[in-house]
């Protein structure tokens, strides 16, 4: 007879956000809010947020700020849609908020990042890795 093992309540919980985040990665696009995704976790909206912050190094909005701002790096680069298009494509509602973001994250402007953003001919995953957003300044 197998014994059933169960997760510890860490591992249950980091599994819980890990969902989450994943929905985040996923669906970046969509409308996403912190109650939404803390039903996701089976959590409470500040219960949510705070054990995101600690798990992850950083609230759940600025991870999906991020995610987007990552995602529109990778469509500036291919140069076929305009920054607007880019906007509204990765789940912001404003060209302003967007760009307000983008320049916050990345330090440039959109307009100024795809200027002078160079093909690269490598595999796309280092060019994620190189290009990455980070949150630590």
């Amino acid at each position: 007879m197998t014994e059933s093992v169960r997760p510890t309540p860490t591992e249950d919980q980091n599994r819980r956000l890990l969902r989450a985040r994943d929905a985040m990665d996923r669906d970046f696009a969509l409308p996403l809010d912190v109650p939404g995704l803390a039903r996701i976790a089976l959590m409470s909206p500040a219960h949510f947020s705070r054990r995101f912050r600690d798990t992850f190094g950083e609230t759940p909005h600025r991870y999906l700020q991020r995610r987007r701002i990552e995602r529109a790096c990778a469509m500036l680069r291919e140069g076929t849609r305009s920054v607007t298009e880019i906007a509204l494509a990765v789940g912001f509602d404003s060209l302003g908020t967007f760009s307000r973001t983008f320049t916050s994250i990345i330090g440039r402007t959109p307009t100024r990042f795809r200027e002078e953003a160079m093909p690269v001919h490598v595999p796309v995953c280092f060019v994620k890795a190189w290009t990455r957003p980070s949150s630590f300044g």
